[in-house]
This record gives structure tokens, C-alpha cells and sequence, in this order.
């Protein structure tokens, strides 16, 4: 079928326990040093994971607001639990406060990433 719209991403508005807030506070993940903060979880093998990795990337070298933490889900194994990752790539999206705005398992296409830092991050001077 053509024009079909993008299936929305999965929006939680918190963490869900204080166990998730301490399993990103032990990933190095600060919040309120950018706008928004993108965590991927991946494994090597994901090749989806590598093709999300490069379009954040992408996004981030235009989007100063825009922070990334990339983590080894195999490497990170008490946080993957915490944080209820159950496939990779998984991305939980933060905004300044370190309130979770959105949460994507799978992929997401490049226009779901643009429009959702758009919607959050401020556009470069």
C-alpha cells in the first residue's frame, strides 16, 4: 500500500522505578546537559542497530541540543534488565528533565528520528 503513515513509536512518561533512574545514572547518561538525550542499546551483530547508530550521529552533528549514549547491550546486562530492553536497537528518548518523551524498539525510519528531535531539540543558530 502507498502513503501509508508512520506507525507512532511507543511514549512512556517516566522511567517506571528508581531502579531504571539508577541504571542510567550508571550508563553515564545526564539529561540535563542537553535538550535531549537518545540512549541505543545494541549488540554487535544488529545490523539495524549500525544504520540507527550513523543516522543519530547524523542527526546529532546538526542538533547541538541532541545528545547520544551508545551501550553495549551485552556488556550491560543489570541495565538492559532495568530498563526492560528486549530487542535491540532499542532507544529511550529524555528530555532535559530526565522524563522519558518517547521509547522505539526496532528500527525507526530517518523521518520518525528527524521529526522527534525536531519536535524537541531547537534548531542550531
Amino acid at each position: 500500500m502507498t502513503g501509508r503513515a508512520p506507525v507512532a513509536p511507543e511514549v512512556t512518561t517516566t522511567t517506571g522505578s528508581a531502579d531504571a533512574t539508577g541504571a542510567l545514572a550508571r550508563l553515564g547518561v545526564r539529561p540535563a546537559e542537553a535538550e535531549l538525550t537518545v540512549v541505543q542499546f545494541s549488540t554487535a551483530f544488529c545490523g539495524p542497530c549500525r544504520a540507527t547508530r550513523a543516522r543519530l550521529q547524523r542527526l546529532q552533528a546538526t542538533r547541538p541540543g541532541l545528545s547520544y549514549v551508545h551501550v553495549d547491550a551485552e556488556s550491560h546486562l543489570d541495565e538492559v534488565r532495568a530498563l526492560d530492553v528486549r530487542a535491540t536497537p532499542t532507544l529511550i528518548w529524555l528530555d532535559g528533565a530526565g522524563t522519558v518523551v518517547a521509547r522505539h524498539t526496532g528500527a525507526p525510519q530517518p523521518a520518525e528520528l528527524a521529526a522527534l528531535v525536531a519536535a524537541h531539540v531547537r534548531s542550531a543558530p
